[in-house]
């Protein structure tokens, strides 16, 4: 069984990783690995893992505002992930989550990013679901 209806897994998919990407792009002197372990383990992710279809079809600037606002998140200083890396790691996550059925906070703590980081350059090549199998089969 998966975590939730898969009528929503391509938004959720597509719009995590925008909004990696967003907040990679647009914070460039800011953290995003903080972003995104505080973003996996928060309400508005526990939200959509539960199937609440007002945050499942956000777009990725109104989940970030949302974040904010419900989570009280601020951003940390340092340095923002580059290149495609932001926008994977957030469809990543989300199709791992999906498809193991597993909370996000628990992703979080099963593949965390500095393994998604160095398994970047071998993974991203492939077919989402089987970067996430292959990932899952070794965790």
């Amino acid at each position: 069984m998966r975590a939730y209806s898969e009528d929503y897994l391509n938004d959720v998919v597509e719009n995590q990783g925008k909004l990696f990407d967003y907040v990679a792009q647009s914070f460039p002197d800011k953290d995003t690995e903080d972003f995104i372990s505080c973003y996996m383990r928060s309400k508005t992710r526990s939200s959509i893992d539960k199937s609440q279809a007002y945050v499942n079809t956000m777009t990725a600037k109104e989940l970030w505002e949302y974040f904010i606002k419900k989570d009280g998140y601020t951003l940390k200083n340092g340095t923002a992930l580059d290149g495609f890396m932001p926008d994977w790691i957030g469809e990543f996550y989300a199709y791992y989550q999906w498809y193991y059925n597993i909370p996000s906070s628990e992703v979080i703590k099963k593949v965390p990013i500095d393994f998604i980081k160095k398994a970047y350059m071998g993974l991203h090549d492939l077919e989402l679901q089987l970067a996430v199998q292959k990932v899952g089969e070794c965790r």
